[in-house]
């Protein structure tokens, strides 16, 4: 490597190769754009750093969204599936969700063969210690090394590694996880920029050695078959299919876990950082939930080609015997050895209030912030925050208007627009029921909702695009054939019979019957066989369709109501000080957090509806030269 010439200047410098960095960097990458991609280990690029799962409930519906604006980790995870569960299928279409189980080190290589053969992407193995800037615009990097880059923008997703340090009981010693040295230098650079820092805490389990597990003891769980694939251009999933296994603590090793909390850096106060209240360690779960006997473990393998087994529900940070011994006494690990101890990890994130919806910090212009650094937790949400920066970074070069997505378009628009707007003082987990759209922001229509945006931006390729045309038009054929083609109650009778209905009186239209809730689109293919052929995947989404039909609308309804203030932009330099009416608390609040639009505005804590309806005239004058203008 050598010192760059500020005149050799990259687009996008991306900071961190997780699954944040790598969505940034091919989507700077695929715009057109020169773009700087600088990790400390080259090895680990897409490393899964906790669970080597992907998708669940709400996080399903992210991952399906990257897809459809053309980001890769649907792709990496079909490759590397093992597992695949379509989760809450008892439930309404709204908060159903896929998860696959992944190969870690096929989706880890996976990702990394992604990121050496794009075009347009530079790799290179460096510890980023500080930020270059010039006034309020960021310019570049710093590295251990003495050597700097420059580059027109910067993306920062950092991880778990600003100032990590790790706690095994009381052991603890600085690290960014298991294994790789933390990053120092970041965060000093940061503050001295004006950003707030926080700390948060996260944790992982410990890795079992499957060949010392009784697994003819535990309860299976098998795979769906023929399983759902993440991307929309996946036809089908050739990977041999693994199951994974049941089982539970008990009275016993709650017991164990109890008599080590006097060792436990969670509850002896050495551990500073807020953890993930949705996500706590057994030790949590043990001293918070005394009225539950047991705990469900899932045990997960980790790959094709390793006895590494994850116990996903068995999270911790408890003393290395003490991991042994509530192990031990749980069935079917009687005689188990752990190949890596759980540990917990505290870690430094900037306060996601200081970052605009496009994810650009309010401090430094180019500068971008995605995934933990923005106090987030799990791959999906930091590769969605990452895809947003880097199509922002690359607009920003391309000197085109920004992106952003509301959270009426997508629950990536929920994540970010929570993040910037509502701050979080505990790791951010994607749920549905942060999203009050949910019913029309499914996973099965991510393609019919954000495919023409990621196109008309340059991202999604030509070819998934043609893809995407070719299910748009079968999905209109399909919906017009239900429309259009009626039958009578003779014709009808069997499926009726079937399904507990009584004969028809008159002729309706398959539209109509399949309203009905005990009838498919499957019984529809005997009185229209045209149906047959048609693709599962999008007959599918089409009965969610028509089944929900008049609650879709209805949602749709709400959201053009709410359309107005989402569209309504406050402009850029609005000096709300001198403006009448609002109270000292609402100026600051508004000044401090610097909405995009009314719609934002009206989410942020303490600010009424009247004080937007005050913003809402004074926007209106400022427009016809009234000037609540930068002072």
């Amino acid at each position: 490597m050598k010192n760059v010439d500020f005149d050799d200047l990259y687009d996008i410098i991306v900071v961190g190769a997780g699954h944040a960095g790598i969505e940034a960097s091919l989507a700077g990458a695929h715009m057109g754009c020169t773009v700087l991609l600088l990790t400390g280990n080259l090895d680990t690029i897409g490393y899964m750093s906790c669970n080597p799962a992907i998708g669940g409930l709400a996080k399903g519906h992210l991952v399906r969204e990257i897809d459809a604006l053309g980001g890769q980790m649907a792709k990496t995870t079909d490759f590397a599936g093992m597992h695949f569960r379509r989760l809450n299928t008892n439930k309404g279409p709204a908060v159903r969700g896929n998860r696959a189980q992944c190969d870690r080190v096929m989706y880890r290589t996976g990702m990394k063969t992604v990121i050496e053969q794009q075009e347009g992407i530079d790799l290179k193995q460096a510890t980023v210690t500080g930020l270059i800037t010039e006034g309020k615009a960021i310019k570049g990097v710093e590295t251990s090394l003495g050597l700097s880059f420059f580059g027109k923008t910067v993306v920062l997703t950092t991880g778990t590694f600003l100032n990590g340090l790790i706690h095994i009981g009381l052991t603890h010693f600085p690290a960014g996880r298991a294994g790789e040295p933390p990053s120092i230098g970041i965060s000093d650079s940061l503050r001295q920029l004006g950003f707030t820092i926080g700390r948060l805490k996260t944790g992982t389990t410990p890795r079992l050695d499957a060949k010392t597990i009784d697994f003819s003891a535990l309860e299976p769980q098998y795979s769906d078959n023929p399983p759902i694939p993440f991307s929309f251009s996946t036809e089908k999933i050739t990977n041999p299919l693994i199951a994974c296994y049941m089982t539970y603590t008990n009275e016993q090793a709650h017991a164990f876990i109890l008599s080590g909390l006097d060792r436990s850096p969670l509850y002896s106060g050495i551990i500073k950082g807020v953890g993930a209240r949705y996500c706590p360690s057994i030790e949590d779960k043990v001293v918070k939930f005394k009225d539950k006997s047991r705990h469900q473990i899932f045990l997960e393998p980790e790959g094709y080609n390793t006895k590494e087994v994850y116990p996903n529900g068995l999270a911790t940070s408890l003393p290395y015997d003490i991991q042994l011994k509530m192990l031990r006494a749980i069935k079917g690990l009687e005689e188990v050895e752990i190949m890596r101890p759980g540990y917990a990890i505290e870690y430094d994130f900037v306060e996601p209030t200081q970052i605009y919806p496009t994810l650009e910090t309010k401090h430094v212009n180019g500068l971008y912030h995605a995934g933990q650094i923005n106090g987030t937790s799990g791959y999906e949400e930091a590769g969605a925050q990452g895809l947003v920066a880097g199509i922002n970074a690359a607009l920003r070069v391309r000197k085109e208007q920004p992106l952003i997505i509301t959270r009426q378009q997508a629950y990536i628009g929920v994540l970010i627009d929570d993040l910037v707007t509502k701050g979080t003082q505990e790791p951010y987990r994607m749920f549905t029921s942060r999203a009050e759209h949910r019913l029309v922001l499914r996973e099965d229509n991510a393609d019919i909702r954000l495919c023409d945006i990621g196109r008309s931006i340059g991202l999604l390729s030509k070819k998934d695009y043609a893809l995407f045309l070719q299910r748009r038009d079968q999905r209109n054929e399909v919906l017009a054939r239900l429309q259009s083609s009626r039958v009578k109650g003779e014709r009808a009778r069997e499926v009726l019979r079937q399904t507990g209905y009584a004969d028809l009186s008159d002729t309706t239209t398959l539209y109509q019957l399949l309203k009905r809730p005990n009838i498919t689109i499957k019984h529809l293919e005997s009185l229209e066989p045209s149906l047959v052929h048609a693709d599962r995947a999008i007959k599918d989404a089409i009965e969610v369709e028509v089944k929900y039909d008049g609650y879709i609308k209805r949602e749709i309804e709400f959201i053009h109501r709410l359309s107005r203030l989402e569209d309504t932009k406050i402009p850029e330099g609005f000096f709300y000080n001198t403006i009448p009416g609002l109270s000292t608390e609402i100026k600051e609040k508004l000044g401090r957090f610097k909405p995009v639009t009314l719609g934002q505005a009206s989410r942020i804590s303490g600010i009424t509806p009247a004080a937007i309806a005050i913003l809402d005239v004074y926007i209106r004058r400022y427009r016809t030269g009234y000037s609540a203008s930068t002072k």
